[in-house]
């Protein structure tokens, strides 16, 4: 099958690799660009969590704010300064702060939840009605489960993209630091809504 030059470079550009790449996954996928896409975001995927391992210590503090209610104010760092200025880098930044306004997350990913607010929340699920009549080996998985899904609503990198609710913030991250093939951290927010404490 024919691979077109356009598929080539929706690929390219959807990925961030370069044109042969792009052909030999079209070619592998027999044309198929669903399939060469998912592939190769599988492939950028497993470089994306190794270069998570670099340290990102430039990158750029980026702004939103919403009809003058809502200010967010986001750190999101980079290896690079030449990174940092790049348009799907800034892209990404200003996405991240439209989402935090949008959502409203309280921390940025799971580490950063304190532990006896943790502790609180196992604490009260475990006295909730929910388990009532519950076998006592189910309980811990139970909670654990609701534990999971309460603290994911909470934190940035676990809640579903705005832009593209099949996706996760987190991934959409990795999915960055995949087409620009360095590591990319969201360090820190804040959020500030016109009449909240």
């Amino acid at each position: 099958m024919a691979i077109s030059i356009n598929d080539i470079k929706r690929l390219r550009e959807l990925t961030g690799v370069g044109m042969t790449d792009a052909k030999k996954a079209l070619d592998a996928a027999d044309g198929d660009f669903d399939a060469a896409l998912k592939e190769m975001r599988k492939k950028g995927m497993t470089k994306a969590e190794k270069r998570g391992e670099r340290e990102a210590r430039q990158g750029i503090i980026g702004t939103y704010n919403h009809d003058s209610r809502i200010g967010v104010i986001v750190e999101v760092n980079c290896e690079t300064d030449f990174v940092a200025r790049n348009k799907i880098f800034t892209d990404l930044v200003k996405d991240i702060s439209m989402h935090v306004a949008a959502s409203s997350p309280l921390y940025v990913s799971a580490d950063d939840i304190p532990a006896e607010e943790r502790e609180a929340k196992k604490q009260e699920l475990l006295t909730g009605d929910a388990l009532k009549g519950k076998p006592a080996e189910m309980t811990e998985k139970i909670v654990e489960g609701q534990l999971s899904k309460y603290f994911a609503e909470r934190c940035l990198l676990d809640q579903p993209f705005i832009k593209n609710p099949d996706t996760t913030v987190g991934q959409y991250v990795k999915e960055h630091i995949a087409k620009l093939g360095e590591n990319i951290v969201v360090r820190r927010f804040s959020r500030i809504a016109l009449g909240e404490k």
